[in-house]
């Protein structure tokens, strides 16, 4: 089986993505795995990529962004995060974890022994300011929807409260 049928169509324009941890696992329920996260963009974006919006759940993330290399950028963020994460977990002895990350991984990436992220990111390329508001609300109701908080500032990984002023990335 091959890789994402779906592109960055152009990289340079905002897109919105979703990144799923393989079998949607749940590995961001602790602050040291989601700083992983926000350290790695918060470096992307000193390198030029723009960050509107992002919401950081227990097994994916919203992220609607832009950058020069979009499209290379986001391997980059999965491939650091992917090592740092899987790092994180062997230094705790995350037996059940790291198993279910090595049991999921794609047959053909033998060169590794696990796999963090499912293959692709679907971006969607944001056309016009009607459509970038309607996905920073996606973005900042998803805890909301899935009943984690009552209003979207509350939630802790968010980029919801820095519509509202305030620092959080």
């Amino acid at each position: 089986m091959g890789r994402s049928r779906y592109k960055f169509t152009q990289p340079d324009q905002p897109h919105f993505m979703t990144l799923t941890v393989l079998h949607w696992i749940s590995v961001f329920t602790r602050p040291e795995t989601v700083a992983i996260l926000l350290d790695s963009m918060r470096h992307l974006m000193s390198q030029g990529m723009k960050i509107h919006a992002y919401v950081i759940l227990e097994n994916h993330l919203h992220i609607l962004a832009q950058s020069p290399e979009l499209d290379k950028d986001i391997a980059k963020f999965k491939a650091y995060t992917a090592k740092q994460l899987i790092q994180w977990l062997s230094e705790r002895k995350a037996k059940t974890v790291l198993d279910q990350l090595a049991f999921y991984k794609k047959a053909y990436k033998n060169d590794r022994a696990f796999q963090f992220w499912q293959e692709g990111v679907h971006p969607e390329l944001i056309q016009g300011e009607v459509t970038m508001r309607q996905k920073v609300e996606y973005i900042h109701q998803n805890p909301v929807k899935r009943g984690y908080v009552d209003r979207a500032e509350h939630w802790r990984y968010s980029s919801a409260r820095n519509y509202l002023g305030v620092e959080v990335c």
